[in-house]
């Protein structure tokens, strides 16, 4: 398993917390970290790799 970082993002893209996830892989965490996305953008990475960002706004995802 692989450690990945979901960060909540508030206003002026500044992180307003974290969520620890272990995943086997890259698309496991990403559906992991859409289940956090609320009224929060989140944006998820694996150590210092950004792997997507979720846009709460229009609930779309983009992968880095």
């Amino acid at each position: 398993m692989t450690t990945y970082r979901a960060y909540i993002v508030g206003a002026h893209s500044r992180s307003i917390g974290v969520v620890n996830l272990d995943c086997a892989d890259d698309d496991q965490a990403v559906t992991s970290a859409s289940r956090l996305v609320e009224s929060h953008d989140v944006e998820l990475w694996q150590l210092d790799r950004p792997i997507a960002r979720f846009d709460a706004a229009s609930k779309q995802v983009f992968r880095k």
